[in-house]
């Protein structure tokens, strides 16, 4: 096996590191939270001049068409700097309409690439303890949605959002511009500081080809996993970091804290969460952009993310102890963005239990050792 990246893809990871450092640091993050804004507007119009928000759109759609490896490069050098841009989100669902709808949506794909519209979508609802809540029946025009989409983000920022429905044919994605007559917006902003909606749906029509086909629904969800753990990699990554920088300087009873074994063992135990979640991403992205099948693996994916999130980030402010909770220290927003990816892949014990379901209906042990793609090698 070759972990090794390409070149370009060096020059991408480099770039997006570079760029994030440079306009997230602590003094700007305290800035932007002080100011109550929901996007970091420079640093999305410089996303916009590298080319960044349109890596993963395909070329035929205006974008890049690089796959979801350098999509995951940039994801995480995002998360390390904490950047309130929405580069995931505006991607997927601009590469999800080019991909079951290009013709219908042929215009939404023009303004995406050029980023004069961004997308967002929300595919998180498929998690709740009680469903789906957002309908859609067909009837001689297209389609009829009623019902809530719950906190769907990024939506002050966006034009339109893909959400997922619940049809007769099960459950599929649909595409709803903003200014649709009968869709109200319930609006707030998320601790991180990223704004979300609660969509209100009233007899709102859709034409028949906003309403994707149901296989979209797996394939707009693994790619989204993907996305949210390479954002909490970065996030975990960058926590650990400064922990441990925190514990070398921190003294107490005559040493640094970092020299105390329960310390030492909660910050290796850490790092095993991250290299996990890092080798179970990594696997994922490769299948993604191989075009293999990854259900499996996507729930696996989204497990170790929210598990790693959660225990990386409770160290973390742990370990920090009173000024961990002092929000004049900048250590506590990375425990936010954790807890947001979290509810964003569905959270741990959800996500487990749709994995065993998963386990429980399929007799094959997996493809290192019974499907033919492991035996072509």
């Amino acid at each position: 096996m070759d972990f090794s990246l390409t070149e370009d893809q060096r020059a991408i990871a480099e770039m997006a590191g570079g760029l994030f450092t440079d306009f997230c640091t602590d003094e700007s993050l305290r800035d932007f939270d002080e100011s109550g804004a929901t996007l970091m507007q420079d640093l999305w119009q410089t996303c916009i001049e590298t080319g960044l928000h349109s890596l993963y759109i395909p070329e035929a759609a205006g974008g890049s068409g690089l796959g979801m490896t350098e999509l995951m490069l940039v994801l995480e050098a995002q998360g390390k700097g904490l950047g309130l841009v929405p580069l995931w989100r505006h991607q997927v669902a601009a590469a999800a309409l080019a991909e079951f709808a290009p013709q219908h949506f042929a215009g939404v794909l023009e303004a995406a690439a050029s980023a004069d519209q961004v997308l967002t979508l929300n595919t998180a609802d498929q998690s709740r303890a009680t469903g789906l809540e957002l309908t859609a029946t067909q009837n001689a025009n297209g389609w009829e949605l009623n019902g809530i989409a719950y906190a769907v983000p990024g939506v002050a920022e966006a034009a339109a959002a893909l959400v997922l429905v619940q049809t007769e044919q099960g459950v599929r994605p649909a595409c709803v511009n903003f200014e649709t007559a009968g869709l109200k917006r319930v609006e707030g902003v998320l601790t991180q500081g990223e704004s979300v909606a609660d969509l209100e749906f009233d007899n709102v029509q859709l034409p028949a080809e906003a309403v994707l086909p149901s296989e979209a629904t797996g394939w707009l969800e693994t790619r989204a996993i993907a996305a949210q753990a390479a954002l909490q990699l970065g996030v975990s990554a960058e926590q650990i970091r400064r922990t441990v920088e925190y514990v070398t300087e921190r003294v107490q009873f005559g040493r640094p804290i970092g020299q105390f074994q329960a310390v030492q063992m909660s910050m290796a135990d850490c790092q095993v969460a991250l290299e996990a979640l890092r080798s179970a991403l990594w696997q994922l992205c490769y299948r993604i952009d191989a075009g293999l099948p990854a259900p499996s693996e996507a729930l696996a994916t989204a497990w170790l993310a929210s598990e790693a999130g959660h225990k990386i980030g409770h160290v973390a402010q742990h370990v920090h102890g009173g000024i961990g909770v002092d929000k004049t220290y900048p250590i506590h927003r990375f425990l936010y963005w954790s807890r947001a990816l979290s509810l964003g892949l569905g959270g741990s014990r959800a996500t487990l239990e749709r994995l065993g379901d998963w386990l429980a209906t399929h007799d094959t042990l997996g493809w290192k050792y019974d499907l033919e793609e492991n035996h072509a090698i």
